[in-house]
């Protein structure tokens, strides 16, 4: 089926968001006690809901990893949002789908106020139909809950008319859970390229650029 709606991750797809999502957990994790945070662990954080990070990387309880999700958001919506950049030729990709008469929509499991903010700070929220991303009032916090909210705001009426641009294996689970394509980007966290196969990303490429071409 041919694709006319690309949606995109955001963490490690358009935005490198390390600095400040590490720097933010650092801080949560210290109010814990524990200062002995290995970088490998704090970069495991990027991409999946924080608060089951939290549980899965150190053994926080649901209430535990709730408190220090709370620290982390109040540290990242003061200085974290503002600690990323945007990768080379993101603004030149998403022109050229426009140009290509795609729709474009944002699917990211970081809070939808901060994904707003982030993408009018790089002057690129223009070139999305939708931009979704979790809502913890109303517990929208996995990939596919997420993806589910994109495919009703922009109106998909079938799955296979879409595609996920993604760079990590939640990307690629949340797709194919919801039925979606998925594309993987090897320049963003994810380096076991072998498990996002395994979930279905049929392709993974070095640059948008390259995505760019593929999708034609």
């Amino acid at each position: 089926m041919k694709k006319t709606t690309i949606l995109f991750d955001l963490d490690g797809t358009l935005v490198n968001t390390e600095r400040g999502i590490t720097n933010c957990v650092q801080l949560a994790l210290k109010a814990f006690g524990i200062t002995d945070a290995a970088p490998g662990t704090l970069r495991r954080f990027i991409g999946p809901p924080v608060e089951e990070s939290f549980q899965r990387e150190y053994g926080f309880s649901v209430e535990k990893a709730k408190e220090a999700t709370a620290i982390f958001r109040r540290e990242y919506r003061v200085t974290g949002v503002n600690e990323c950049e945007l990768y080379p030729g993101v603004e030149d990709a998403l022109k050229a789908l426009r140009q290509k008469r795609f729709r474009i929509g944002l699917a990211s499991s970081k809070p939808e106020p901060f994904c707003l903010q982030i993408l009018e700070r790089f002057q690129v929220a223009r070139y999305f139909d939708a931009i979704c991303g979790a809502q913890i009032d109303k517990n929208i916090r996995t990939k596919i809950q997420v993806l589910e909210v994109a495919v009703e705001r922009l109106h998909i009426s079938e799955p296979g008319q879409a595609v996920l641009i993604g760079d990590t294996r939640y990307d690629a689970r949340g797709a194919q859970e919801a039925g979606i394509a998925c594309i993987g980007v090897s320049y963003g966290f994810e380096h076991d390229f072998e498990e996002m196969r395994r979930l279905g990303v049929t392709e993974i490429f070095d640059s948008l650029s390259e995505v760019v071409s593929y999708l034609g």
